[in-house]
């Protein structure tokens, strides 16, 4: 059985047993019809998932690889705030008439900044580190830019990674790790998105780097499942699992501004049907 879904399934449970509800307190999100959007809550939600055993793929339902690889590219690789960029909508309702999202996510990885080594944004300066200072403590990147929240369509939720580079025994190549820190997170529509999103980024980066891709941390500070999605994640932690697929990055690709989406593929990949139409709050 995916270990993925051991996860989301345990994760799921314990919110709806033992978090805590949201209902009749003064909360921002909405559902399009204006109602507000209340949330069964948990608080520090880590989650671990080693990448050499196991691509951690949802078999309860299937998530899109090729369209999460596609926004993070569009994230780290194109550093794009806009959604002309993009092959997807999943952005639309938080773009303004240019398709803009303002001063977020990709825009901020792309601010250069100055270091002793040079101008460079965010994601070249983790390469860098990656391959001259391997063992720093210091390869992390942070999209959570206090003065410039005022000009984000959305304030982003994941918003911190941390890479970390460990050798094992025996082993001559360095192993990538990371940890992806989120303020909040919408169990339903986003986490498994995330999830798959970030550990196709390790494995492009540990390519990139001539490393094995190790593990993804997944540190969630509120983990939540909306009012109106209980009934949907009960019915889903309650399907069949099955086998995880195995995943493939193109082997021609060395170099992360070359990858694009079509350079990802699983085989295998068995799921339970697909949820559709799924109520986003916003």
């Amino acid at each position: 059985m995916s270990y993925a879904d051991r996860v989301f399934v345990s994760m799921c449970r314990d919110i709806l047993d033992n978090g805590t509800s949201t209902e009749g307190e003064k909360v921002r999100p909405v559902w399009p019809d204006g109602t507000p959007a209340y949330t069964i809550k948990k608080f520090g939600v880590v989650n671990r998932y080693d990448l050499r055993e196991e691509f951690p793929l949802l078999t309860l339902r299937r998530t899109a690889l090729k369209s999460a690889t596609d926004e993070i590219l569009w994230i780290w690789q194109q550093k794009s705030n806009n959604i002309h960029d993009l092959h997807s909508h999943i952005w639309d309702e938080w773009a303004d008439e240019d398709g803009s999202i303002g001063k977020a996510y990709g825009y901020q990885l792309g601010v250069k900044h100055q270091y002793k080594e040079g101008m460079m944004d965010q994601v070249d300066r983790v390469i860098y580190d990656l391959k001259n200072n391997p063992f720093s403590r210091r390869i992390m990147t942070n999209i959570y830019v206090h003065q410039d929240l005022h000009e984000m369509n959305l304030y982003p939720c994941a918003y911190s990674m941390t890479f970390n580079v460990t050798q094992r025994k025996g082993e001559d190549k360095l192993t990538l790790n990371g940890i992806l820190n989120q303020r909040s997170q919408d169990v339903l529509a986003a986490n498994n998105w995330n999830v798959v999103q970030y550990s196709v980024l390790l494995h492009m980066l540990a390519r990139e780097c001539d490393m094995y891709v190790g593990e993804l941390v997944h540190v969630i500070a509120d983990a939540h499942i909306y009012d109106r999605h209980i009934p949907i994640i009960e019915e889903l932690i309650a399907r069949p699992q099955f086998d995880a697929p195995k995943f493939t990055l193109n082997p021609d690709v060395h170099d992360f501004y070359k990858f694009t989406r079509n350079d990802v593929s699983v085989e295998n990949y068995v799921t339970g049907e697909q949820i559709t139409n799924i109520e986003i709050a916003i």
